[in-house]
């Protein structure tokens, strides 16, 4: 399969500015900006039913179509904070294929009427923040950044922020407080960022998949991405695979495919053979889904996942073989989001604090059945009560877990039944790169 998005699997050297050229490159770009209008353009994205790959899923060209009914956008920002435990995606594209993702937010911003664009990272992006910094200053000095592009009279530029490495700067209304330089903490919403966003102006906020996509579309055409795909799932995803899976790595695949395919077809299976226990589609905040055959087969896409109860999110999929205790993992993942919490809203800073506390009980084998209806009930509270998602990513996997492996806490319990087999640390297969899939 041709890649949308991992172009540099199929183009040696597509990080190169003369390579990008030679393929095609920018060529989407100057045709918007001097063939086109700001409302066509995001008609076109709208036709070619690209989804946000953050996370949400949010149609692309509606959300460009906020701003431009009554007026345009002051900033477009790029989410490339990429904290969600499991997902290492965006940071590949940054690397590997970075001409495409800056084309991709230079066509959004001309399509919002935005004149700056900035990319947010996580601070320990620094090493790729240095190295896209340079592919931007080659940019404005070949003349696809700076005034009057192409002799029009549109001017854009680029600018790169590096954050503190917080999770909760993933989340858009933090990252913009953030960029803004203060505390990285989310607002109340409404407004959104496209009525008050960056510095209280309009604001596109896209993430760096999402708009990577962008030049293909523009270049061949709304239809040609439908017919990748399934309904109401345009295009590819690109599938961060880790825990027990041989070939642990990024894989760009079209939506529709299966569980079980990707697992055992492309990941190449579990280590030992063993059969996997449990699932997280979308990184340590998911549902924890039991593998059943029904799950296996399941597709992959936004309905088809939905329609499980779970979300496919920004699709870093974590498996777990039948070594692994739940009651360890969520001890792992309470722990995570504790020390993650900003601890802007009450429910959140102090569920994740007792969540925690009582885990930390229990896999010491010092508490009792009680103490896991307590966390049961604490994780329950906290549910539909905080200031922004990344307090119900908290809860998920809690609530799932002991929902659907309440043996594997009982039997931690000192009044419980039979003890959990431990977690196998790592995966038992061979040394394999970040980048490993395909």
């Amino acid at each position: 399969m041709e890649h949308i998005v991992l172009r540099h699997r199929d183009i040696p050297d597509i990080d190169q500015l003369d390579v990008y050229l030679a393929n095609g490159g920018f060529e989407a770009f100057k045709k918007v900006v001097t063939s086109m209008k700001p409302e066509e353009v995001i008609d076109v994205v709208k036709a070619s039913g690209l989804r946000g790959r953050g996370g949400a899923g949010f149609p692309t060209g509606v959300k460009w179509s906020f701003l431009t009914k009554n007026r345009p956008a002051y900033y477009v920002v790029c989410n490339s904070d990429e904290s969600e435990p499991g997902t290492f995606k965006d940071r590949e594209i940054m690397e590997k294929n970075p001409f495409q993702f800056l084309e991709g937010l230079m066509i959004a911003s001309f399509a919002a009427r935005a004149n700056i664009a900035y990319n947010y990272m996580r601070g320990e992006f620094w090493p790729v923040a240095v190295e896209l910094d340079k592919k931007i200053a080659e940019l404005r000095q070949r003349g696809f950044l700076g005034k009057n592009l192409f002799g029009t009279s549109y001017s854009l530029d680029v600018h790169l922020h590096l954050g503190a490495g917080a999770y909760i700067c993933g989340e858009e209304s933090a990252l913009l407080e953030s960029l803004e330089g203060k505390l990285g903490q989310p607002r109340l919403k409404p407004p959104f960022p496209a009525d008050k966003g960056l510095y209280q102006m309009p604001t596109v906020v896209n993430n760096t998949e999402t708009l990577t996509n962008v030049p293909l579309i523009i270049s061949r055409g709304a239809d040609w991405y439908q017919s990748v795909g399934v309904k109401n799932s345009a295009g590819t995803k690109v599938m961060c695979l880790s825990g027990h899976v041989n070939k642990p790595g990024n894989y760009e695949l079209p939506f529709g495919v299966t569980l079980r395919e990707v697992i055992y077809d492309h990941a190449g299976g579990v280590p030992g053979d063993k059969k996997v226990k449990a699932v997280m589609l979308s990184g340590a905040s998911s549902v924890v889904l039991k593998a059943s055959d029904d799950i296996l087969d399941m597709k992959l896409d936004y309905d088809s996942v939905a329609g499980k109860g779970a979300a496919l999110g920004s699709a870093s999929i974590i498996i777990m073989d039948e070594t692994v205790d739940l009651a360890w993992v969520m001890l792992k993942t309470s722990r995570f989001f504790k020390h993650e919490s900003c601890g802007k809203c009450t429910p959140c800073r102090e569920g994740t604090y007792w969540m925690l506390h009582i885990l930390e009980r229990l896999n010491k084998g010092e508490g009792t059945k009680a103490d896991i209806d307590l966390l049961n009930s604490v994780a329950s509270q906290v549910q539909n009560k905080c200031l922004c998602p990344l307090g119900e990513f908290a809860v998920t996997p809690v609530l799932s877990s002991l929902k659907t492996f309440r043996a594997d806490f009982d039997g931690h319990a000192k009044d419980g039944g039979a003890k959990p087999k431990p977690a196998a640390a790592k995966p038992a297969s061979k040394k394999a790169e970040v980048a490993a899939g395909d």
